[in-house]
């Protein structure tokens, strides 16, 4: 999986801004990265992901462990480590990293080759950044045995740093990512009428995900007045509302977009109740544009939310999104997924993105949902995929 036009224009032809990579290092005080994930890996690799471990990453008794060190301040030395397969891409010139140690099978030799990267570059004594959630223990282990006098030290947050204000070759991405999905669910809700059931619509949105270059991610589907989400035999019958949430991922960017269904016509009430919905949404995007308040993006909102008899059982959040689902920036710390809101008091900075979602979970009437993809610009927001928003009908295409 590549990432379609990476950008090679920051200093030294690297695919990311090295002079800010180096800069939130020496402020975490960080001298070097072992960095594991495969999103950060594949963001600083300008796109690269080994093709074979894209699913599944189990083989033998260990796992794939790809590995990429980084010193601070120098660009020139960095390593990547992967499996001796790789060495096809290598040969085909997929890296920009000088040194390719293409010779690991599993975690406890990726962690061997890392540690003597970091001692070639004299830093076996100094502080080292690693992603603990990705980093699997046996590896840390051997980490630590190898590099007795290193100090070991969280980097996530300074890579959300880096990857929150996206260039505009990650936006054109991430707009496209959010385009096939809505396009996809306008031709699975349009192909099926009544008794469709919730698992061949979510069949259904697969293929045509992939057939539209997505990597199919995930689809959450409510029918009628059910809220269970998960796919099912599930009918949807006529006059049945439907929500169809799903993840698609385009060349390593997610499109993540909620849209409503209905077979036949919604009565007033449900005009209503996704008028609702909708308007919170867009009350959410008024404070939008660089320098703003991160946390502002929920006050308007908010406010309208407080004055709905709807408001026990409505729910809104937003929250950063790009190469993974709530990444920075993290405007909350009270969202239904816990983490800090480091950024609700910091300003917005243009080429950051958003989901922004309000949440119905009418008692009578059935789930009810607006996700959108917003980008933050100089003079105010920019919407991604921002079509077929209200309600669509079922089986108009049948």
């Amino acid at each position: 999986m590549e990432r379609a036009g990476a950008s090679t224009e920051h200093a030294g032809g690297l695919p990311f801004d090295g002079g800010k990579l180096d800069a939130l290092m020496e402020a975490a005080g960080l001298d070097a990265l072992i960095l594991t994930s495969k999103h950060n890996i594949q963001y600083l690799l300008g796109g690269y992901r080994f093709f074979f471990f894209d699913a599944m990453d189990a083989l033998g008794l260990s796992r794939y462990l790809p590995v990429l060190v980084y010193a601070r301040g120098r660009a020139p030395d960095a390593a990547y480590i992967g499996n001796p397969m790789e060495s096809y891409e290598r040969e085909l010139g997929r890296f920009w990293v000088p040194t390719v140690i293409a010779k690991s099978w599993g975690t406890l030799d990726a962690a061997e080759l890392a540690a003597e990267q970091i001692t070639k570059l004299g830093l076996a004594d100094k502080r080292i950044g690693v992603e603990m959630a990705f980093l699997p223990a046996d590896a840390f282990l051997r980490l630590r045995e190898k590099l007795p006098n290193a100090t070991f030290a969280e980097a996530i947050v300074p890579l959300e740093r880096l990857r929150a204000v996206k260039t505009p070759a990650e936006l054109e991405l991430l707009r496209l990512a959010s385009e096939k999905v809505v396009d996809s669910m306008q031709t699975v809700i349009a192909g099926h009428g009544p008794g469709a059931t919730k698992r061949q619509l979510a069949e259904a949105l697969k293929r045509e995900e992939v057939a539209r270059g997505l990597t199919f991610e995930y689809c959450l589907i409510t029918a009628g007045k059910s809220h269970n989400r998960a796919p099912s035999d599930q009918v949807w019958g006529e006059g049945d509302v439907l929500t169809l949430d799903s993840g698609g991922n385009y060349r390593g960017y997610i499109g993540d977009v909620c849209r409503m269904a209905i077979q036949g016509e919604p009565d007033a009430e449900l005009v209503d109740l996704l008028g609702e919905v909708d308007a919170i949404q867009m009350a959410a995007r008024g404070p939008v544009k660089a320098g703003a308040r991160g946390g502002d993006v929920f006050t308007p909102a908010l406010a309208l939310l407080e004055r709905s008899k709807h408001k026990g059982y409505t729910h809104f959040t937003a929250h950063g999104m790009g190469m993974i689902a709530h990444e920075a920036p993290r405007l909350t710390g009270k969202g239904f997924v816990p983490y800090p809101g480091y950024d609700e008091d910091r300003p917005l900075e243009a080429g950051m993105v958003l989901s922004i979602e309000t949440t119905m979970l009418h008692p009578s009437r059935g789930y009810i949902k607006l996700e959108d993809t917003v980008a933050v610009t100089d003079i105010g927001w920019i919407g991604f995929g921002d079509t077929a928003r209200g309600w669509n009908r079922g089986g108009t295409g049948v």
